[in-house]
């Protein structure tokens, strides 16, 4: 879609709430999305595109027409907007990945329904608990309501008309009492649902009830002289309330919320949810959703917790976030703690999020199946300074002068292991005066990553000082300054024994000589003084050759370039004749250059 195309239907878009839907040439919607205002929203597509992603140029282009839908409010335009998504799956909208690998415990729909573990999902009408992560969370809950509440594990249809007439006989599981033989008649399906109403409590925390029930059966076992049923309950009770103390219980006064957090990266984002019952955590997931435009961390946030609301059967009146959000449903209040309880919940979910996140990183390194040896220096290297992710952009740098004089710094940049030279970067050091190491390390780091943060490249895993303590805490004052603190491992390396040097530890960490980490680390190192060393070389030349030339009388520093351009150096210029010189400079400098170096040949 062309921006005249749009322009011909934008003097009848009204500035209202509303959901506009992006269609293909064969009718097909690409991408739904929301607004407060559907006029302003849709003229930032077919304004300037400098502001736009790749993916959604390419989305607006691939769009062959527009439509739009009014809404009375933005939560309503919230709403619509997640019901379209989910029921027409537009490729450029954001995608959650699929759980169907994960565990479910299912209450079939049956008459004495069986309660067991499942990977597949059917629409049948049953209910489905989780997902879970972990299967033996799945198999100890499983044992714990054939514990509490004997029921059936058989398929067999126990419709009425089929016990009455005899179809079945009791099996095994009867008289080992995990069973108590509704297939004969011996247990009334009012009391069987009765149980599987205190395994539905469990499933959604609310223990108390449970706890009730099986006091009440208690008690009345006894009242009925059954002291030996009524035992059993008891010590079912004490198994129960066992169960109920291993259970994360986060606070007596935070009552029934939902927490969320997210975690992103290029591709995809992930978001946390812990579901909380009765001041205990009953469940946590982490969803991963598919990104396929430039989205908003909001956007995706609000996204997740209605589908994980709704997947989780959460009614939960509050939800704990890290940041202002808005959700379709008004009657469920946002809460952005700042301390107390509702913090550390808070804290837990961005904990588990960012471990999601980089276990997912790991595993997508783990799934490389053939590890080249750049590989296997990395990973040692990473062992070596017990980094979190494999160093793939390493940073270099050093400092070169002398005496203070053409002071200069170089960056060299190592990728997948190796040089890469045309990331290379050299520095006039521009605010320090005299021979100054720590400044100049300092202001060559701020002035390399304030470039990389402006223009959005990404940052070094692994940023190397050639130095100790003291050139170390002057590159850290600038990483500081910039709000990279712990976005980046920073070391120093020592020269005289190859010492390295962590920010904020005085002990130094002495890798094996014979780690392929440290010869990495060395080649880093050397790489950087190599190219810092040259760099000054070729500032003093020019430095002097240029004083050399200057010297001269009527010679400024315009004519000294052309001079050296041409004839290459000052061996060059003073063996050119003077119609060559007249050539470059014109006669009136030739004549100049030509007495000067006549009379400096006389005098001596």
């Amino acid at each position: 879609m062309t921006k005249e195309d749009y322009d011909k239907i934008a003097p009848y878009i009204p500035q209202t709430p509303g959901v506009y839907q992006f269609l293909d040439a064969q009718g097909q919607v690409i991408y739904v999305g929301k607004a407060k205002n559907l006029k302003q929203r849709l003229a930032s597509y077919f304004g300037t595109h400098k502001h736009l992603s790749r993916k959604t140029r390419t989305m607006v282009k691939n769009a062959a027409r527009v439509e739009y839908t009014i809404v009375e409010t933005e939560q309503d335009a919230l709403l619509l907007e997640n019901t379209l998504i989910k029921k027409l799956q537009p490729r450029y909208n954001v995608m959650l990945k699929d759980g169907k690998s994960y565990a479910y415990i299912c209450i079939k729909k049956e008459r004495f329904p069986r309660v067991y573990y499942t990977r597949q999902l059917i629409r049948d009408g049953s209910e489905y608990f989780g997902p879970y992560t972990s299967i033996t969370r799945v198999r100890r809950l499983l044992e714990l309501f054939h514990m509490l509440f004997p029921l059936r594990s058989c398929n067999y249809q126990l419709s009425e008309a089929n016990i009455q007439k005899g179809k079945f006989k009791v099996c095994l599981e009867y008289h080992i009492k995990n069973c108590k033989g509704p297939c004969v008649g011996l247990d009334s399906e009012e009391e069987y649902n009765a149980r599987i109403d205190q395994i539905r409590n469990i499933l959604k925390g609310r223990y108390g009830a449970v706890k009730r029930y099986l006091q009440r059966e208690m008690k009345r076992l006894a009242d009925a002289l059954e002291f030996e049923k009524a035992q059993e309950l008891k010590e079912k009770l004490s198994a129960f309330e066992d169960y109920q103390g291993k259970s994360t219980v986060v606070s007596t006064t935070i009552r029934d919320v939902d927490v969320f957090s997210i975690a992103t990266d290029t591709q995809h984002a992930y978001v946390n949810y812990l579901k909380v019952v009765n001041g205990a955590i009953i469940n946590a997931w982490t969803q991963e959703l598919v990104k396929n435009l430039d989205e908003q961390e909001d956007e995706l946030l609000a996204f997740a917790i209605m589908e994980l609301r709704e997947r989780f059967h959460s009614i939960a009146p509050e939800v704990i976030v890290p940041f202002r959000l808005s959700l379709p449903d008004i009657h469920i209040r946002i809460t952005i703690p700042q301390r107390g309880d509702k913090r550390k919940l808070l804290e837990l979910s961005q904990k588990n999020v960012q471990h999601f996140l980089m276990q997912k990183k790991n595993e997508q390194l783990a799934a490389i199946r053939r590890q080249t040896s750049a590989e296997r220096i990395l990973r040692t290297l990473q062992r070596d300074l017990h980094m979190d992710v494999l160093p793939l952009h390493i940073e270099c740098f050093d400092n070169s002068n002398l005496q203070g004089a053409q002071p200069v710094s170089a960056c060299i940049v190592f990728k997948n292991a190796k040089p890469s030279k045309k990331d290379y970067r050299h520095y006039h050091i521009k605010t320090v005066q005299g021979p100054n190491d720590f400044a100049s390390m300092q202001e060559v780091v701020y002035r390399r990553y304030s470039r990389l943060l402006r223009q959005g490249r990404p940052l070094p895993q692994l940023l190397i000082i050639d130095g100790g303590k003291g050139q170390l805490s002057a590159v850290m004052n600038s990483i500081k300054a910039l709000g990279l603190e712990g976005q980046m491992t920073v070391i120093g390396i020592a020269k005289r024994l190859e010492e390295i040097y962590f920010p904020d530890d005085p002990i130094p960490l002495h890798i094996d000589k014979r780690s392929e980490g440290l010869k990495l680390i060395q080649q880093a190192r050397n790489e950087a003084h190599r190219f810092a060393l040259s760099f000054h070389r070729q500032q003093r030349r020019r430095h002097l050759t240029r004083t050399a030339l200057t010297d001269i009388p009527g010679i400024g520093p315009r004519t000294a370039e052309k001079l050296l351009t041409h004839f290459g150096s000052i061996k060059g210029v003073q063996a050119a004749t003077e119609a060559e010189l007249r050539a470059v400079v014109g006669p009136k400098m030739a004549r100049i250059l030509k007495q000067w170096w006549n009379t400096q040949q006389e005098e001596a």
